[in-house]
């Protein structure tokens, strides 16, 4: 009798133990996965509460590049003309092929066509102060001395270094033959001596140094026409210039 009974407590031990270790386990695997799904709620809470920086850095991207010194804009010309003079001072170089200028040379705009003749925007009276040190010999200023930006005093600036000065005031919205009969006249004149060509924004002065280029100096137009392609895109009543200008001396290329 006394076995049986201890047989009998034994196996309710057993099945007890055997109970305890199998809700144990079930416990167990709830407790984790608790504890999982927790952890996973937080992350996603974590995640919508952080703030979203993406639009923020998609704004913010386009002004990373810093923009070019502010360059005033001539008031004859039109609203778009105004964006192109914008988008030109933004997209071009202070100095286009840097490394044929002098590392102190600060003109906005510069082009250099050869040893002996470059383009520019305005340069500012300390930089005008400077260019027989760069061994200018000549300037030729191809805008109205009304323009916003334009330096007065760069005739006497200019003449205090014996630099010979021609103004050719070319209204930006009637660019005429006579301006560029004028322009050649002066240029011509100062063969042989180092000239800077300049306006506002190199808009002027690039696009009369190309035609000069192609037919005085009987140049390809499609070699000489990258220079004016750095700064801009003629349109309107300049691009009817140069066709014109073109046409008239046998050239089909079209400007672009």
């Amino acid at each position: 009798m006394k076995h049986h009974l201890f047989t009998a407590v034994s196996l309710m031990v057993a099945f007890v133990l055997y109970a305890i270790d199998l809700v144990g386990g079930a416990l167990l695997l709830f407790a984790s996965g608790a504890m999982l799904e927790l952890w996973v709620g937080v992350r996603v809470l974590s995640r919508r509460s952080r703030p979203d920086r993406s639009s923020e850095r998609a704004r913010e991207k386009p002004h990373a590049a810093k923009l070019p010194r502010s360059v005033p804009a001539d008031p004859a010309m039109p609203t778009r003309r105004k964006t192109l003079l914008w988008l030109a001072a933004a997209l071009t170089p202070t100095c286009v092929l840097a490394q044929e200028m002098p590392a102190r040379w600060q003109v906005p705009n510069t082009v250099p066509i050869s040893a002996h003749l470059v383009t520019s925007g305005q340069p500012s009276a300390s930089a005008l102060a400077e260019l027989r040190a760069h061994g200018f010999d000549a300037v030729i200023y191809l805008a109205p001395f009304s323009v916003p930006g334009a330096v007065i005093g760069e005739p006497n600036i200019l003449k205090q270094q014996g630099i010979a000065f021609v103004n050719i005031p070319i209204g930006f919205g009637n660019p005429t033959d006579a301006d560029f009969r004028a322009f050649a006249a002066a240029l011509t004149g100062f063969a042989g001596r180092k000239v800077l060509v300049h306006c506002q924004v190199n808009m002027r002065a690039s696009s009369m140094v190309f035609l000069y280029r192609v037919i005085i100096g009987k140049e390809s137009p499609e070699v000489a026409y990258e220079s004016v392609a750095r700064i801009w895109s003629p349109e309107g009543p300049w691009k009817r210039l140069l066709v014109s200008e073109l046409r008239k001396h046998g050239s089909s290329f079209e400007p672009y």
